[in-house]
């Protein structure tokens, strides 16, 4: 049955079961106009209010997982939780005392309510302050966020009709075939001059906007690869409702495909360098896909791309293998094509990207490229088990920090722990078990001291500073799978309870998940759809001070300049709601990874 019938059981507004359930296909009609006046600005109402509430997980928690509030600083000292079909008191806790968390401006006690553990729902109850949102208690209560965040993807797709079956209201005509697309001059070469029609079909939009971008790719997709990887029983009888369902292949595998033979695409076959990105020459405006026809290109080969590629590739060739029977031949060619794109980077090891000048769309530049080296040496050498590869590492040298588009050295530790008892005697395993430990003790110390329990510091409120969050997770999960630590499975589980609500702003940034959930995001599709519920599953970028996008929201002001309250949920906020693959991806990563870890009844 797919994942997505199972909504009728998630404890979240109806709006937003209901635009799941279109979106999956299962139901027809039920969409609404966007309202203009909704796009008014209410932020300011919405940070009143989240001060004095209490605020959790809006979806729930797994019978044996951590579970907390956090209760502003009221009298009360106890809290109790109640059930919702008895209006019962099942159980009473002590309130911790209060303390300050600098990125809110907030006082704050928390609630622990681990000792819960009988499924249902139910609500957090205090003296003084209005119930909770309702919760679950129930062990499937992340599986359908899971398909969710994946199926986003599917949303995202590049040069594909989204079908009614497939799409629900969300249907859409072809959009950006992308069979026709030009060498811009500063990917010229002499076999493939400027004005060279290439075709470059598939691939996913970036974000927001509808270009594609191989070093954004490489993170994004890696990140999927890792968690069907190291938790395939999440997702081999996953059905997501997309077009290759029931193929013999797992549907979060299926969509990956899409966008791996889309970066198969921009490697130039002559060479082995990679574009580093296809684009139209500038943003689209607030149009639909089929109504953005600006001409395309590919622009300048870069060292990132070329490694962040053969990364991905080399991670893919190996993820792949299984599958030789449904995809001949596709794991032989990824590593191929891994290899000659690591040989162009040797050969052209500091090719940064340089903005031409008629292209103002995307740069992700990157100026720092020892972290790229290692991880597609990494890859490299755990696929192809050539000792080489290890030692162009250079492992001793390399520290561990929390992942991000323009810092991937994480990932490299991430994969040489995963496959540690298959690496040759060449691989030093405790440098590998020591770079993962020493940065997840470091975050759980953080979590550790901080007032709403989360490994978030405020300089952690950056750009994505949701993805940071989900990043920080994931390193978490390395360690608890290196050590089997609960404190670091209990961290991570934070970071998963922060985006889905237990954060400064009493919001979910998924779409369509949780009770009060962001509605507006900076997506071109969902803004300029007509319809009134955003497409589900996408994650909002999160809180960050930097407010870069103010002067363009005009009168719809930012409710607060503190870090963790700098978010506004309007279509006109690019800095802190626009989506991305690369922050949806690590919430596919630690959904899947919660499951599969929490320990069962």
């Amino acid at each position: 049955m797919p994942v997505f019938i199972m909504l009728g059981f998630i404890s979240h507004r109806l709006t937003s079961a209901l635009a799941l359930v279109c979106a999956s296909g299962f139901l027809f009609g039920c969409a609404t106009p966007k309202d203009p006046a909704a796009t008014t600005n209410s932020a300011a109402s919405s940070a009143v209010s989240s001060v004095a509430a209490i605020k959790l997980n809006q979806l729930g928690f797994l019978p044996e997982s951590a579970k907390w509030a956090v209760i502003p600083d009221v009298s009360a000292t106890q809290f109790r939780i109640i059930n919702v079909a008895t209006d019962a008191e099942i159980y009473t806790g002590t309130l911790s005392a209060a303390t300050y968390w600098d990125a809110s401006d907030e006082r704050v006690k928390r609630a622990d309510f681990s000792n819960v553990k009988t499924p249902g729902e139910y609500v957090v109850r205090v003296d003084g302050l209005a119930d909770s949102f309702s919760f679950r208690i129930a062990d499937d209560v992340y599986r359908a966020l899971n398909a969710a965040s994946i199926k986003a993807f599917y949303f995202n797709r590049n040069s594909a009709a989204l079908l009614p079956e497939h799409a629900g209201v969300y249907a859409r005509p072809l959009g950006h075939p992308d069979t026709h697309v030009l060498v811009h001059p500063s990917a010229a070469s002499s076999a493939r001059p400027a004005g060279t029609v290439i075709s470059s079909p598939k691939g996913w939009y970036d974000a927001g906007d509808y270009n594609k971008y191989i070093v954004n790719s490489g993170i994004a997709t890696y990140s999927l690869l890792a968690a069907y990887e190291h938790f395939p029983e999440i997702f081999n009888q996953q059905q997501l409702n997309i077009p290759e369902s029931g193929d013999a292949i797992p549907d979060v595998l299926n969509e990956t495909l899409w966008n791996l033979e889309w970066m198969l695409s921009m490697q130039d076959p002559h060479d082995g360098g990679v574009y580093h990105k296809l684009t139209n020459k500038r943003f689209d405006g607030v149009v639909m896909p089929h109504e953005a026809t600006s001409e395309r290109f590919v622009v300048q080969k870069t060292t990132a791309a070329a490694l962040d590629f053969a990364a991905v590739m080399a991670a893919a060739s190996r993820v792949l293998a299984p599958y030789e029977k449904q995809l001949p031949g596709m794991s032989a060619k990824m590593l191929a094509a891994a290899e000659s794109a690591w040989a162009w980077a040797v050969a052209n090891p500091s090719v940064i990207y340089k903005q031409p000048d008629d292209i103002k769309t995307g740069e992700y530049g990157d100026r720092e490229l020892v972290d790229e080296f290692f991880w597609a040496a990494a890859e490299l050498y755990i696929t192809s088990k050539k000792e080489t590869y290890y030692t162009a590492m250079k492992p001793a040298d390399i520290s561990s920090t929390v992942p991000s588009w323009g810092d991937v050295r994480s990932l490299g530790w991430i994969s040489l722990a995963h496959h540690r008892a298959n690496l040759s005697a060449v691989a030093d395993q405790q440098l590998i078990a020591a770079r993962i430990n020493a940065l997840a003790t470091d975050l759980q110390s953080v979590w550790a001291g901080s007032a709403y329990g989360v490994t978030l510091q405020q300089n952690d409120f950056k750009w994505g500073s949701n993805s940071v969050a989900l990043g920080q997770a994931m390193v978490l999960v390395q360690a608890y799978r290196l050590n089997g630590k609960r404190e670091y499975l209990d961290s991570a589980q934070a970071m998963l309870d922060y985006v889905l609500g237990r954060n400064a702003m009493d919001i979910s940034f998924v779409t369509g998940f949780g009770h009060k959930s962001t509605l507006h995001p900076h997506h071109r599709p969902s803004e300029a759809d007509g319809i009134a519920e955003p497409i589900p599953g996408f994650l909002a970028g999160g809180p960050q001070p930097g407010q870069q996008d103010q002067s363009d929201c005009g009168s719809v002001l930012y409710p607060s300049k503190h870090a963790a309250t700098s978010y506004l949920d309007h279509w006109c906020s690019y800095a802190s709601n626009e989506i991305a693959i690369n922050w949806n991806a690590p919430l596919v990563y630690v959904s899947a990874a919660i499951q599969a870890l929490t320990p069962k009844p």
